[in-house]
């Protein structure tokens, strides 16, 4: 297929477009030399920047396109279509296939259509019949169903593991913060802690992650820092007061420079979240804490992760997470022992 402009549409949250960077990889490496677009989230975009996989992000605010007054819906959404259209794309991949992702891959004029076919989701009658790829299996992992949809392209030896690199001006960035907190001064390493999550159930207590704060600095000399995003903000001003002074909040972090910042953990402890995704892209070693109802299709992949679970999250106890995140350190430090 001769493609020569695309259009991606990656319609995810935070975490989905991170477990979506294999299939962006392989859309790269197959039309080399296409011009891709990626039209996306404005916090998937930086994910996608950082990943290199496209020429250019289109920044798209779903939730305002999804839930704003009916008519300046109607309204941002005929914009985004006629600029869509403007941009004469030949082909159309739809990873998600959501009614509005597919109706804007059929408007936007593009001759060829691949659409992600999800019962009772997808609307499969508007993609090009000859680009059908298999109906979505929700039992495989949320990587392989996105790779799925390319099963039509041949593609063949896929990376299946996301990967990201930090920026240098980030990682300059966040050294400049760190340095100004004093974590970089001694070799003790730094564990990462993420109390937050898009919904309370999925979160482990507060209380508990400063616990286990107190417990990794008193027994294994580690500094710890905790993570915080736009939707932890009305946590912090709790954080400060369950987290001792010496553990240092960073929560105006950029996408960019979170990554940059959780490559320098030697742990990332986390509640089921995007930033959970950055830091197993990044190769920082997670632990990723769940309930039992949670799927294994949004787990991170690879053999340097643990997973703790419980009943309801709140069931797992400090030592469990100790433990694990213990188990982890130690290898860690092993690994550097005999590399060096």
């Amino acid at each position: 297929m001769n493609s020569h402009n695309i259009l991606v549409i990656d319609f995810g949250q935070l975490g989905d477009v991170v477990l979506s960077l294999p299939a962006l990889a392989a859309i790269r490496r197959k039309f080399a030399k296409s011009h891709i677009a990626v039209a996306v989230g404005k916090p998937g975009a930086a994910v996608v920047e950082l990943a290199h996989c496209a020429d250019e992000t289109i920044v798209v605010d779903r939730v305002s396109l999804r839930d704003g007054l009916k008519l300046l819906s109607v309204a941002r959404i005929f914009n985004l279509t006629r600029d869509i259209r403007k941009r004469r794309f030949d082909l159309v991949i739809d990873l998600h296939s959501l009614t509005e992702t597919n109706l804007l891959g059929f408007f936007s004029g593009a001759p060829a259509r691949l659409f992600a076919r999800r019962p009772g989701r997808s609307l499969d009658f508007l993609a090009s019949p000859h680009l059908r790829p298999p109906v979505e299996d929700r039992s495989k992992h949320a990587i392989d169903r996105y790779l799925d949809v390319l099963r039509p392209f041949d593609i063949e030896n896929i990376r299946r593991a996301p990967q990201l690199k930090s920026r240098p001006e980030d990682d300059r960035a966040v050294e400049k913060l760190l340095l100004k907190d004093g974590l970089l001064s001694g070799d003790a390493p730094i564990i990462g802690l993420n109390p937050g999550a898009g919904h309370e159930s999925r979160r482990w207590p507060l209380a508990r992650f400063g616990e286990l704060a107190e417990r990794l600095a008193r027994n294994d000399g580690v500094r710890v820092v905790v993570f915080a995003g736009p939707e932890e903000r009305a946590l912090v001003r709790e954080m400060r007061a369950v987290f001792a002074s010496s553990v240092v909040i960073l929560d105006k972090l950029t996408i960019p420079q979170l990554a940059a910042a959780q490559a320098r953990l030697a742990v990332f402890v986390s509640n089921d979240t995007g930033p959970m995704h950055i830091a197993a892209a990044i190769g920082t070693p997670v632990i990723l804490l769940l309930d039992a109802r949670a799927p294994d299709a949004y787990i991170p992949i690879g053999d340097g992760h643990r997973i703790v679970r419980g009943g309801a999250i709140s069931d797992l106890t400090i030592e469990q997470v100790y433990e694990a995140t213990r188990a982890l350190l130690v290898a860690g430090r092993t690994a550097t022992l005999f590399a060096s």
